[in-house]
């Protein structure tokens, strides 16, 4: 999910890479080896054909050794984004934007993530959220108008940083 480029490309942030690399690390070490020990034993039973471990074990071996490669080619395509600093003018990935809900006359402030990373509840949002797509190359002082089941919900951008700020 995470955006891709015309080229092919997926654009990650240097956290959400960093993130990709520690699952496939976990994946590869800990996961393949848990599962190699799940079919050792499974197999000590005897009779395959009847042996529900043994195939439980197998599909899981198939869904780790797909995500691996899953997250090999998202590695290997990763384009990664450089969030720190830099010209916090527009809104891009890697921005930390503060809006003003204008129907609540409430602030919240959200960093803008790739999909990785995206944790709403720390308010890290995925640049394919709908807010963010509504948000992206905006500037200070612009409203967007966000549609959602109850309605319509209206933001004023009030300040653009970058993620370290």
């Amino acid at each position: 999910m995470e955006k891709k480029k015309d080229d092919g490309k997926i654009v990650l942030t240097r956290e959400g890479y960093k993130k990709l690399e520690e699952e496939l690390k976990y994946l590869k070490t800990v996961k393949r080896r848990e599962i190699a020990d799940k079919i050792s034993h499974a197999l000590s039973f005897g009779d395959l054909s009847e042996n529900a471990e043994y195939e439980e074990a197998k599909n899981e071996q198939a869904f780790i050794e797909g995500k691996i490669l899953s997250i090999e080619e998202k590695l290997r395509k990763a384009e990664i984004v450089d969030t720190e600093g830099g010209n916090t003018d527009r809104i891009t990935l890697g921005s930390r934007v503060i809006l003003e809900n204008l129907d609540q006359n409430k602030k919240i402030e959200y960093l803008i993530v790739d999909s990785v990373e995206a944790d709403p509840s720390a308010r890290k949002i995925s640049f394919e959220s709908p807010l963010a797509q509504a948000l992206l190359n905006k500037k200070e002082g612009e409203e967007v108008e966000i549609k959602v089941p109850a309605g319509v919900v209206r933001y004023r951008i009030i300040e653009v940083k970058g993620k370290d700020e």
